[in-house]
């Protein structure tokens, strides 16, 4: 029986079939339009991990234009009966290539937090300041950033998202996280002390004059990068320079400092760290 399965968790959401009637644009997949969040970039991170583990049938089945497209249908019918409301859909791809799938309702996000064009600087407005200097996201919610007690070995089940979830569980246990907290955790690595990823989330910070998230290479190699995971936002904000690949040590971290999260689901969401947790 095999012990772990690839996954990646996406947000459906009849709200990004709006975006052309607010005028966003460079959107990439959503553009299409579609129900689903980035699901081009879900589909490739689970190609990515599938390759790194030589996974033949499961390449096989997501693959391609046609490989995106069966994604799609498969999404299609899980969220038929929905009605409308925006889900979490958690789809998990096992070894011989079989998708499955959980689902969980989740609160409404507004489309600037879902596709931001820049993130406001430290102490600078969120979503008021939008036509001045394009789209940026909502300041509210704000979150709680924590900061795991004990570091974390960074491995290929760091770098890729599977169903062996042990290390997260373990450090939002640690901080006394639920699931409906408006809180995260950072997990820092074992090697140099620098920030990997948050338990949910990639995270980035205000660095030289610029936003910036932990170093992550496209394949995984032990002796290089943070530790953290590929995450689709993270992607989304790379290729379109909202943010820049910078090494973030812990020691670096100031006790109510702005940064932002994001991941597949829940978009750009602003935090402040709070340390001695």
């Amino acid at each position: 029986m095999e012990d772990f399965r690839l996954f990646t968790s996406l947000r459906y959401d009849p709200a990004l079939l709006r975006m052309s009637d607010d005028g966003i644009t460079d959107a990439g997949w959503n553009q299409k339009p579609s129900v689903f969040y980035m699901l081009d970039f879900h589909r490739d991170r689970l190609q990515r991990a599938a390759t790194h583990w030589g996974w033949a049938s499961a390449i096989e089945v997501i693959a391609g234009d046609e490989g995106l497209k069966r994604l799609e249908w498969y999404l299609e019918g899980v969220v038929a009966g929905l009605v409308g409301v925006p889900h979490r859909i958690k789809v998990e791809l096992s070894r011989d290539g079989v998708l499955s799938h959980q689902k969980s309702p989740v609160t409404e996000t507004p489309l600037d937090n879902l596709f931001p064009e820049y993130l406001p600087r430290p102490g600078q407005e969120g979503h008021s300041t939008q036509t001045v200097s394009g789209r940026a996201p909502f300041k509210i919610p704000e979150y709680e950033i924590l900061v795991d007690s004990q570091h974390t070995a960074k491995s290929e089940f760091t770098h890729y998202k599977t169903t062996r979830r042990a290390v997260y569980d373990g450090a939002r246990a640690r901080a006394g996280l639920a699931p409906a907290d408006r809180k995260e955790v950072l997990l820092f690595n074992d090697k140099n002390g620098s920030v990997m990823e948050g338990s949910l989330t990639t995270c980035y910070f205000w660095r030289d004059g610029k936003w910036v998230t932990p170093v992550v290479p496209r394949e995984y190699t032990a002796d290089q990068g943070s530790g953290g995971n590929d995450g689709t936002t993270r992607r989304w904000a790379l290729e379109r320079s909202l943010v820049a690949e910078q090494d973030v040590k812990l020691s670096s971290l100031v006790d109510g400092e702005e940064c932002w999260i994001s991941n597949g689901v829940r978009g750009f969401i602003f935090g402040r760290v709070k340390l001695g947790m």
